[in-house]
């Protein structure tokens, strides 16, 4: 099977937003785009000996969104290759699974309110928070269906613990950056703890300390993709405050905001740390947000 980079429509301006940004994700990865809508009362394609009117407008609006995309998109990214798949499943499932079988999953974001916030609402917080691969959250420009502008030359930016680095979101980041011809910031926020606070503020050597440690640690862990990756410019930003709010306030103005996620097994079941539920929430630039190993 063909790599692909698979998009969820449902018709909403934020999925059109998403299935743009992912047509641009996959051109510039060399990947082919997969429309995808999934819908339980679809009907089976019908035999056109025995077809009935009813089966055939039950699908109508369907299948006219997806053709209507697929037309603008292969017009946008000329030679791009854009498959449309129409499934007659519960959404949340269907996403699932073609996650799973993606590169990566492209969903629409809608807001910052906590009920109303991504694609299809409750629908796309279980998919990332259970999805095996890559998820990107794409939000809308101001009144349009374009994706949020990103800030000309504006980073990729991933959010790390230096303590425990991972491959997956490691290379997730710096592909990106490296498609685009970005720099790369990894940030890191570390709270200062109790003990060390005084009645002046935080003790300047503790700080220090965990400063100097993080930056160590963090060196480490970019050595290897920094060899990998030599075209890439990399910096960072080590924080002795809350990791979501150096996470959140390091998205502005930034491309792509990369974040790991634990990948529990399904007996705990899904769970989405306050980073990144954070930046889900606040970020305004799309967020990736990247599956690694407990």
């Amino acid at each position: 099977m063909q790599p692909v980079v698979t998009v969820g429509l449902d018709g909403s301006p934020e999925s059109l937003a998403a299935a743009r940004w992912a047509a641009d994700e996959a051109g510039r990865r060399g990947l082919a785009l997969r429309l995808l809508h999934a819908w339980p009362l679809l009907a089976p394609e019908p035999d056109p000996a025995t077809a009935s009117p009813h089966a055939a407008d039950r699908n109508y609006w369907s299948q006219r969104l997806v053709h209507t995309a697929e037309a603008e998109l292969r017009a946008r990214r000329p030679g791009l290759s854009v498959e449309v798949a129409l499934v007659a499943r519960d959404a949340r499932d269907a996403l699932l699974d073609a996650a799973a079988e993606a590169e990566m999953l492209v969903l629409g974001s809608r807001g910052l309110e906590a009920v109303e916030s991504y694609f299809l609402g409750e629908v796309s917080l279980p998919v990332v928070a259970r999805a095996v691969r890559p998820v990107v959250l794409v939000r809308t420009a101001p009144g349009g269906g374009e994706p949020a502008p990103a800030s000309p030359g504006g980073p990729v930016v991933v959010a790390l613990d230096p303590r425990t680095p991972r491959d997956e979101v490691l290379d997730f980041a710096f592909h990106s950056a490296a498609a685009r011809s970005l720099p790369l910031l990894a940030v890191h926020g570390r709270s200062v703890p109790l003990h060390a606070h005084t009645p002046w503020g935080a003790d300047h050597g503790v700080t220090e300390e965990m400063t100097t440690d993080a930056r160590t640690r963090l060196n480490a862990a970019l050595r290897p993709w920094r060899e990998k990756y030599p075209q890439v410019e990399v910096a960072d930003s080590i924080r002795t405050t809350s990791p979501a709010k150096v996470v959140v306030e390091a998205a502005t103005g930034a491309a792509l905001l990369v974040v790991g996620r634990r990948a529990h097994p399904h007996s705990l079941g899904p769970r989405l740390g306050h980073v990144v539920h954070a930046a889900l929430h606040h970020a305004r630039c799309p967020v990736a947000v990247v599956p690694h190993p407990a």
